[in-house]
């Protein structure tokens, strides 16, 4: 199955996975605190959402030493399976496994990039990804970075290099796609 190739493609369940890019308590702590609040409860609720539906999870985290281990309300929510890939480089395209963990599941070609820092890591990673053939979707109320003018430079080139910059609430819905779902009131109930 290709991705989507409509002008507007939106997020399909069979073919997403969902990226949380070192979304880290010591990097967490220099970011503004109530934009951080809703980036915190908004990759929770795509976390959930994505166990829900089966769509896999996976993280990383930038030199843990220095900025410590994944943001523990998220942690605690992630799949056991999702065990965060350690990096020194920006692009998470560039750290040794994270290739391998992508492409474990080569039939789910579009990437939800979250986390953290959106003008540094997240900006490198998702040009790597486009780079590698991935449709790139980026939920602008899941990203962050120090200084809201940062991220909102990088949502306006990552607009203009077409990667699909959409909202959590999207996703969620995108990823159903229909009222009469199984799942839909479970999804529905993370948004409310």
């Amino acid at each position: 199955m290709s991705t989507h190739q409509a002008q507007m493609p939106l997020c399909q369940r069979t073919l997403s996975q969902l990226l949380i890019i070192d979304a880290q308590e010591r990097l967490a702590a220099a970011m503004p605190q109530d934009e951080l609040d809703l980036v915190v409860d908004n990759i929770n609720r795509l976390v959930t959402a994505a166990k829900i539906l089966g769509i896999p999870v996976i993280a990383t985290q930038h030199n843990s030493k220095g900025l410590g281990p994944v943001i523990e309300a998220i942690g605690v929510n992630m799949p056991e399976a999702a065990v965060p890939t350690e990096k020194t480089a920006f692009s998470c395209c560039t750290a040794p496994g994270f290739e391998r963990n992508i492409s474990a599941h080569p039939e789910r070609r579009q990437l939800i990039v979250v986390g953290m820092e959106a003008h540094i890591c997240i900006a490198q990673t998702v040009s790597g990804l486009q780079r590698w053939g991935y449709q790139v979707f980026v939920p602008a109320d899941g990203i962050i970075s120090r200084k809201p003018s940062y991220k909102a430079n990088v949502l306006e080139r990552m607009r203009a290099c077409g990667i699909q910059v959409v909202c959590t609430e999207s996703v969620g819905f995108e990823w159903i796609g229909d009222s009469t779902d199984a799942q839909f009131r479970e999804v529905w109930s993370l948004f409310k």
